[in-house]
């Protein structure tokens, strides 16, 4: 068994959590719209067509926003075909993922689906074909009250009063050579900042991210943000982020390590960006929106992204998770969270499916993949002040990290309620972890609200169809509270919540 210690106090806070971190993604790609979220027929489908078992995951789960459409789908997407009778609407070739699009879901039943399900929705404008123009007129369209044509055209369509929709991304990973019709960062900075002034022109209280780069790995990295900054730095609030954790070595410490890998992306990220900020000698910081993440390494074959035939939501990169995946994801979670001062929104690409927490058959049911519960767990627990963790653990080398602790942790504490959240990962594969948590100026008399713990012992076992529970918090009978101490043992390979109460709030 090894030692470890986390301490924390209530004076030492990174920032107040943004509840955006707990985002999710909807695309138009493979079956995550069309026998994901929608599919007429389906037993248990609502008037609009919208399964209700997913729905009814999808709150479990907890996302907070979902941002819509795309995506690589997006570069080449004109709005226009997704509204209006769906009768009416056209059937396209989708080149991002040689489908075809039949468009019988678009933006107002995605407003819908959101309002239905309680989330905030993120969209995007089409940024490769198309350009300002039509990206002022898709959000006249929206968020227009009426008296113009385009909003008396949403009003005619069934939708009186405007959508609001607040939150919108410049595009989608236009550095990266598989986009449809990518760009320099000379290009893509310029027409950022003429889409975001003709957009705020026509809402001043959108709030805009610019694209980032698709990956730390880019050969364009850091350059890219510094010149897409300097055009558009005064004209946007965000830069987004994009990574996919992989297993290259096939060795689950090393996979494990990876999770540091995001927090040398997010401080590499912050550190152009303020570079911008002090040549333009400018107090404004701009955010960071981790608009896709996820785990993603099995379903990766050229089979697995694309299908013969241009056929109509076919099975594309249905990744199937493992524990260890699930363990990643606590760990992406647990990083963003301590960036909580300039990671503002996060969204898990994506939601059902497709690389997505929830899966589905045509027809049948819907279960709840492995990373389905660290997700669930940290949006329902996190609320409130991102505390700053000192941690005393061992660690060990990895190929990518000289030093690897074992113990990978973050505290919320809420005001609010008095409940303090503490998500901890072992990455100790074979030993069990004995740990201290010292809750500082949180008070003295904690009482424990909840311990759970993800643990199997197979590294590889997944969820399914049929035994969809294989993966699945139980119950940690071994965490002891005495004042402000907890105390803890964590299995090896384990990822941990408790949440304690100092009986009133602070």
């Amino acid at each position: 068994m090894i030692s470890t210690r986390l301490v924390v106090d209530s004076d030492f806070v990174i920032s107040a959590l943004d509840r955006r971190v707990f985002g999710a993604f909807v695309e138009h790609m493979g079956r995550c719209v069309y026998t994901g979220i929608y599919e007429p027929g389906h037993p248990s489908a609502d008037a609009h067509g919208f399964r209700g078992d997913v729905m009814a995951l999808t709150r479990e789960l907890g996302p907070t926003i979902v941002r819509y459409p795309g995506g690589n789908f997006l570069s080449g997407y004109h709005w226009e075909d997704g509204v209006g009778p769906q009768e009416a609407r056209p059937t396209r070739l989708d080149l991002a993922w040689l489908s075809t699009e039949t468009n019988q879901f678009g933006t107002n039943e995605f407003m819908d689906w959101c309002r239905a399900v309680g989330v905030e929705p993120m969209f995007a404008v089409n940024l490769g074909t198309r350009g300002p123009d039509q990206a002022r007129h898709f959000l006249e369209y929206c968020n227009h009250p009426g008296g113009t044509a385009l909003s008396d055209l949403r009003r005619s369509h069934g939708y009186e009063a405007p959508h609001g929709i607040k939150f919108w991304c410049l595009g989608n990973e236009l550095d990266g050579p598989w986009q449809i019709c990518a760009k320099t960062a000379q290009e893509y900075g310029r027409i950022a900042q003429e889409t975001a002034k003709l957009m705020r022109l026509v809402d001043p209280g959108v709030v805009l991210a610019a694209c980032g780069s698709s990956n730390h790995g880019m050969p364009t990295f850091g350059q890219w943000e510094d010149t897409v900054l300097e055009h558009c730095f005064d004209e946007v609030d965000f830069i987004s982020l994009h990574t996919y954790f992989e297993n290259p070595h096939h060795s689950s410490a090393e996979f494990l390590a990876n999770i540091d890998q995001m927090n040398r992306f997010i401080e590499d990220t912050v550190a152009v960006a303020d570079s911008v900020a002090a040549r333009k000698h400018s107090h404004k910081r701009i955010m960071l929106s981790f608009d896709e993440w996820n785990v993603w390494y099995k379903a990766r074959t050229l089979d697995d992204r694309r299908k013969p035939g241009w056929p109509q939501a076919p099975r594309l990169i249905e990744e199937v998770y493992n524990h260890e995946d699930a363990l990643a994801v606590g760990g992406a979670l647990i990083v963003m969270m301590n960036n909580a001062d300039r990671v503002k929104t996060a969204c898990m690409a994506q939601l059902v499916n497709v690389i997505g927490p929830i899966m589905t058959e045509p027809g049948g049911a819907a279960w709840r993949q492995t990373i389905f519960h660290p997700f669930a767990q940290a949006s329902r627990f996190a609320h409130g002040r991102v505390l700053r963790p000192v941690i005393r653990s061992p660690g060990y080398e990895s190929k990518t990290f000289p030093e690897v602790p074992y113990l990978c942790a973050c505290v919320v504490h809420d005001d609010a309620t008095g409940q303090t959240a503490i998500f901890a990962l072992n990455r100790h594969l074979s030993q069990e972890q004995e740990i201290t948590i010292e809750l500082r100026g949180l008070g003295d008399q904690q009482r424990l609200v909840a311990a759970s713990e993800l643990h199997h012992a197979d590294m590889k076992a997944v969820n399914t169809v049929a035994a969809p529970d294989t993966v699945s918090p139980r119950p940690n009978s071994r965490v002891e509270i005495s004042g402000h101490l907890v105390t803890a043992t964590f299995k090896p390979g384990s990822w941990n919540v408790i949440v304690t109460t100092n009986g009133k709030p602070s």
